[in-house]
C-alpha cells in the first residue's frame, strides 16, 4: 500500500474515531515524526505539543529515568492539557520546593511495561468494559471505551481521552492525552 493511501486511511480513522490516531509508523506528534529508535524523552522533546511536559520532566529530574531502558508506558499530556489547569499551577509545580509534588504528578502518568491500545482493549473486554493500571506513583488510572478511542480517568474522577495511541519508543510507548491526570 503506498504512503498516500496509508495517510488517507489514518486521516479517515482519526475523523471517524473522534480524533484518536492509532498505530501509525513514525506518527507525527506536535509536528514531529516520532521514531521507535529514540527514547521517550528524545521523541517528546521533538514535539512542539509537549514542551510543558518536557520542562516538567526536567524540573522533576526524571530525564535520566525516562531515557533509561524501561520499558515504560507514558500517558503524555499536551501543552493544551496543561493549559486547562488553574492559572499559575504549572509555574508553581516547577519550582524547586515543589519537586516532590511535581514528581508525584508526572509518575502518575507512567505505567511500568509497554502497554498498547490493543492490550488496554483486551483487558477492558475481560473486565466488564474498564481496564485499570497501577502507575509508578502507586495509584490507578482507569480506561474505558469512548467512541472509537479510549477515555482515561484519574483517581479524582477527572476524565480525559487518548488522542494519539501507540507511539512506539525504544524504551516503551507513549499515548498522547488531552488532560493532566491527578493522583
Amino acid at each position: 500500500m503506498n504512503r498516500n493511501i496509508l495517510n488517507a486511511v489514518a486521516v479517515v480513522a482519526m475523523v471517524a474515531g473522534g480524533g484518536a490516531v492509532y498505530a501509525q509508523k513514525n506518527p507525527k506528534v506536535g509536528g514531529a515524526a516520532m521514531y521507535p529508535t529514540k527514547t521517550i524523552v528524545e521523541n517528546a522533546a521533538a514535539s512542539k505539543d509537549h514542551t510543558t511536559l518536557v520542562a516538567a520532566v526536567k524540573a522533576a529530574d526524571l530525564v535520566g529515568t525516562l531515557s533509561g531502558p524501561g520499558p515504560f508506558t507514558v500517558f503524555a499530556p499536551t501543552n493544551a492539557a496543561f493549559a486547562k489547569l488553574p492559572a499559575g499551577t504549572v509555574d508553581t509545580l516547577v519550582k524547586p520546593e515543589n519537586k516532590a509534588t511535581l514528581t508525584g504528578i508526572l509518575t502518575y502518568h507512567v505505567v511500568p511495561g509497554r502497554i498498547t491500545a490493543k492490550e488496554i482493549a483486551a483487558k477492558a473486554k475481560a473486565n466488564g468494559g474498564t481496564a485499570t493500571y497501577t502507575t509508578v506513583q502507586g495509584e490507578p488510572l482507569t480506561f474505558h471505551k469512548a467512541g472509537a478511542g479510549w477515555g482515561i480517568m484519574d483517581a479524582k474522577g477527572n476524565m480525559g481521552r487518548i488522542t494519539i495511541a501507540d507511539v512506539y519508543q525504544s524504551n516503551g510507548v507513549i499515548h498522547v492525552i488531552d488532560t493532566v491526570m491527578m493522583p
